[in-house]
């Protein structure tokens, strides 16, 4: 089982609330709490947690897929308003 630490503003953002709400979740639920030598408090996911975590990368992919396929898209586009018109090329050439 991988350890996922995360600051309390990280946690808050897993868990749809501010970073006080988040640190209130981490107390009520003992979650393992330390301070990193950046002197933010980061706080262990529990197993629960944690699924809830990889879920959110897995959608996040998802999203990420959807964007590249439109960058490849707009870029095909792009590449085709550069390819020279057959009249440019017989211009070129006279």
């Amino acid at each position: 089982m991988p350890q996922i630490w995360m600051t309390y503003d990280e946690l808050g953002a897993l868990c749809g609330c501010d970073a006080v709400e988040a640190r209130d979740r981490a107390i009520h639920l003992s979650l393992d709490r330390r301070r990193s030598r950046d002197g933010a408090t980061r706080v262990k996911l529990d197993l629960a947690l944690t699924t809830k975590f990889f879920a959110s990368v897995r959608e996040a992919d998802f999203d990420l897929d959807c964007a590249i396929e439109a960058l490849h898209d707009t870029h095909r586009k792009m590449a085709e308003l550069l390819v020279p018109s057959e009249r440019h090329t017989r211009r070129g050439a006279a």
